[in-house]
């Protein structure tokens, strides 16, 4: 496996990151209430645009590749779709917002353009996703808003590939695919695995992690025919609808809070453990493979192999921690060199956000995360199915 491509783009954390169609140009939110637009220079990325118009911090970003719009949302309860705009004064194209009118009371959290780019979705924690699309007589975007039977903050949303189904996953450590169908907007959609007749705010499933937790991510698999979602308990869980069956995979490994499908039988999930980790599988089961990181190796170095071992637990900070608290030692142990604070991982912080980054033959064959250590790195997954990993503790839970 090749190594890593590392970018320290910002000593500021990363909240969020989003590529355009040819992965040119990049946006970010550096935990602020501005949106930044960087250009590949080189082997750098640079600033060339500012997009400030909301007055908290943007939560969610996602850049459309068709249509090449970007959707922002915020803490300030509001969303803006932008769009470049050619100056009649000096010819140059500048990026103009249009508001969204989401109707919500709190802050947006999460934000995602539909397959046909025609909608999107917020999520919000006013217990509601608001589905938004454009209105031309008035020249703005409107929203619906799904409610029912969410009770809590949602975090994260994903679409079918349908372009009408949507999978939820919030804080009431619940998993939920619903219908997004609006009448003049969709055609009817074909007969899938989650249901036939779909008009708006149709429960399609709803899923609970056997061990509860906030639901951090969802995501459909290539197909749409099943849904995978990460929770706080530290494990992924994969639906298969048509089984019915849920296989839970649990970790000792701090919680994912992003995941992304790399084909129809592979996903690569990531967060507060700073290594992204590759899981296998079918409907006869899954497992871990292991981490695309290496920590076994100097970072200098860089990645040559999966690596096996959690890189919290081999720095040297949570080793002096674990003998003060296991051997009443305050010092490192006999024979341990490292004294500093620095992970045996490419990122030194919570990963904030995994995202496809090229395909080929309708599989991803390199994704892109961003972390609260101000990097973004792009991994490659094409030679890794078969790599030896983690062993992970796995369960199929079969549905009533």
């Amino acid at each position: 496996m090749s190594p890593p491509e590392e970018y320290q783009i910002s000593k500021q954390p990363v909240t969020t990151h989003s590529f355009n169609a040819d992965r040119s140009q990049l946006v970010v939110s550096l935990n602020s209430n501005e949106a930044q637009i960087m250009s590949r220079q080189g082997s750098q990325w640079a600033v060339t645009e500012t997009l400030a118009e909301h007055d908290k911090m943007i939560t969610s970003i996602d850049w459309a590749p068709n249509s090449n719009r970007i959707v922002t949302a915020s803490q300030d309860r509001n969303a803006y779709v932008w769009q470049q705009t050619p100056d009649p004064q000096t010819g140059k194209t500048t990026w103009k917002p249009t508001l969204v009118l989401l109707r919500i009371n709190r802050a947006a959290t999460y934000v995602k353009w539909s397959p046909n780019e025609d909608k999107f979705a917020v999520a919000s924690g006013a217990r509601a996703i608001a589905i938004c699309s454009f209105d031309p007589e008035n020249d703005w975007w409107v929203s619906r808003l799904l409610k029912k039977p969410i009770r809590s903050t949602v975090l994260s949303v994903d679409w079918h590939p349908n372009n009408v189904l949507l999978a939820a996953g919030s804080a009431d450590m619940k998993a939920r695919v619903l219908s997004a169908f609006i009448k003049d907007v969709d055609k009817r959609p074909a007969p899938t695995v989650w249901g036939e007749k779909l008009p708006f705010n149709t429960i399609c499933g709803e899923y609970t992690s056997p061990a509860g937790g906030w639901v951090h991510a969802v995501g459909f698999s290539p197909s749409g025919d099943v849904l995978a979602f990460a929770s706080h308990d530290s494990s992924i869980n994969i639906v298969y609808p048509g089984g019915p069956a849920v296989y839970n995979i649990r970790i000792s490994t701090l919680p994912f809070v992003s995941l992304t499908w790399t084909a129809e039988d592979a996903i690569v999930a990531a967060g507060h453990d700073c290594q992204p980790i590759l899981f296998t599988g079918s409907e006869a089961g899954w497992q871990v493979v292991g981490s695309l990181d290496d920590t076994s190796a100097p970072k200098s170095a860089g990645p040559s192999k999966l690596g096996v071992g959690p890189g919290r637990l081999n720095s040297a900070a949570f080793n002096t921690f674990r003998n003060a608290d296991s051997r009443g030692q305050s010092s490192p142990i006999s024979g341990q060199t490292n004294s500093g604070t620095e992970l045996m991982t490419v990122h030194q912080n919570t990963i904030t956000n995994v995202r496809s980054y090229e395909a080929q033959g309708g599989n991803v064959t390199k994704i892109s995360t961003s972390g609260v250590d101000g990097k973004l790195v792009i991994w490659d997954v094409s030679n890794v199915s078969g790599a030896a990993g983690l062993v992970p503790r796995l369960s199929g839970v079969h549905l009533p």
